[in-house]
């Protein structure tokens, strides 16, 4: 959501200025400038990020030392050159070594099928370890743009709904403000016929003053409906309930009374419920971290089923969290879009980025980027990567047991080299071709379960770090 900024606000440099003209003062440059402290958080969190070792690469350094050892043991016992030489041959650990890569390029494959980019070789093998799945909200869970959640009359005029949804944008039809040109677009949307203000004057940080056919329209805050000098009663209960929900209110006013309030809302995206109900059907733990206030990040997590949430959250809080929870014993994956994402991105054992409406520090942090920006992949996503390390096993477990069974018809002279050298390449190709399967894969629907714990706030959750 935007943010007005007045004079005396600070600015954090990479800001964009929607509308007008602005005169900044630099009060930190160089090291010191958001940027860099940007910059300088995601190499931190790059240097503790902790990578899994491959363990069939140590396997097979150990199974080639095993295979000369048992070979040349075989020649001083038994003096026969043709089983030692059959010993070398069936304990070769191509099926051991193939075991891991071909399943990760065939889940990397599947991935890629479902609109993710996977840049990190290991990033699914650590997914499947991950016990929280973190969130950002604006741009991750909601679409990142306001909408007209509300429109309530006052009742100090003789006017409905339509019509105060009707004034309010028309009187913001000229306006540059994300906000107003969100007001004009969903009154369009719902067929609203709208006018050209006579007159139209941008009050910065508060509102627009317009004239439309002969009437004064006030459209902003509270502190622009103080300016115009507005008496009269608003509907202060329905006010209250659209701040509890995380609204933002603009109130407006006609000829100098109160016309109306209408509330703007950040919309969730049509797929964030289900997705979250999805992770935790699969056992993962949805977490919330957001820059937006406490209300609105409480509504947030109501609608989405999210017990636990931490509001007002800067980018070293989000890596405090993610650094808090890993010395607790757990991983976490997190999920997020902007600027401000990028060093949790980075500092998560795995980050996950939209890669559409995402920012490029935000992909660039990431392991994993979503390409068509829709989140409830994910489910799918989390689920094949355990498959992935199940499937990893299956092949090791194999490659190891068809290798020792081998190397004894080897030592009992039940192989000769040829009928070995066959034996070593069935469990190759049996390696490849279930490993192969997970190009396809697609996993099975269970029932949904609902949330039932209570929700966890931002200040019962940070007192617990």
């Amino acid at each position: 959501m935007p943010v007005d900024k007045q004079v005396g606000d600070e600015v954090s440099s990479g800001t964009v200025n929607r509308f007008g003209s602005i005169c900044v003062r630099a009060t930190r440059v160089g090291e010191d400038s958001s940027i860099n402290r940007m910059a300088r958080l995601v190499q931190s969190a790059d240097a503790g990020k902790a990578r899994i070792v491959r363990v069939a690469d140590r396997w097979a350094t150990w199974v080639v030392v095993g295979a000369l050892s048992a070979a040349i043991i075989t020649w001083m016992v038994t003096g026969e050159v043709l089983r030692s030489v059959t010993v070398l041959v069936v304990f070769c650990p191509c099926s051991l070594v193939l075991a891991t890569p071909t399943a990760i390029m065939a889940a990397i494959g599947n991935a890629t099928k479902r609109g993710f980019l996977v840049k990190e070789g290991d990033a699914l093998e650590r997914l499947a370890t991950v016990d929280r799945i973190i969130f950002d909200k604006t741009g991750t869970l909601t679409k990142g743009c306001p909408r007209v959640a509300a429109v309530v009359p006052a009742g100090m005029i003789n006017v409905g709904r339509r019509e105060v949804y009707a004034l309010a944008a028309s009187a913001e039809v000229a306006s540059e403000h994300p906000l107003g040109q969100a007001i004009v677009a969903c009154a369009r949307q719902e067929g609203l016929s709208l006018e050209e203000p006579d007159r139209f004057e941008m009050r910065p940080g508060r509102g627009v003053v317009s004239s439309l056919s002969g009437r004064d329209v006030v459209v902003g805050n509270q502190a622009l409906i103080d300016e115009c000098g507005v008496v009269g009663n608003w509907p202060e209960d329905a006010i209250g309930s659209l701040l509890d929900t995380g609204c933002t209110v603009s109130y407006i006013a006609v000829d100098g009374k109160p016309a109306g309030v209408i509330a703007l809302s950040d919309t969730i995206r049509s797929e964030s419920a289900t997705t979250i109900t999805g992770l935790r059907t699969e056992h993962f733990k949805p977490v919330l971290l957001t820059g937006d206030n406490e209300r609105c990040a409480a509504q947030t997590a109501r609608e989405l089923g999210i017990t636990e949430f931490i509001a007002d959250c800067r980018p070293e809080d989000k890596m405090t969290y993610i650094e808090g929870i890993e010395q607790a014993g757990e991983y976490a994956a997190m999920v997020g879009d902007g600027v401000n994402d990028a060093p949790a991105l980075k500092r998560a054992y795995v980050g996950i980025a939209m890669g559409g409406v995402g920012s490029d520090i935000a992909v660039e942090a990431a392991d994993i980027a979503i390409v068509e920006d829709r989140i409830d992949g994910l489910v799918h996503l989390t689920a094949l990567s355990r498959h992935m390390m199940r499937v990893i096993k299956a092949n090791l477990t194999f490659s190891m047991f068809l290798n020792f069974v081998a190397i004894i018809l080897a030592i009992t002279a039940v192989l000769d080299p040829v009928t070995g050298a066959l034996v070593h390449n069935c469990g190759s190709v049996f390696v490849i071709v279930n490993s192969s399967f997970l190009l396809t894969w697609t996993m099975k629907k269970r029932p949904l379960r609902q949330a039932s714990a209570p929700v966890v706030t931002s200040e019962e959750r940070l007192s617990a770090i």
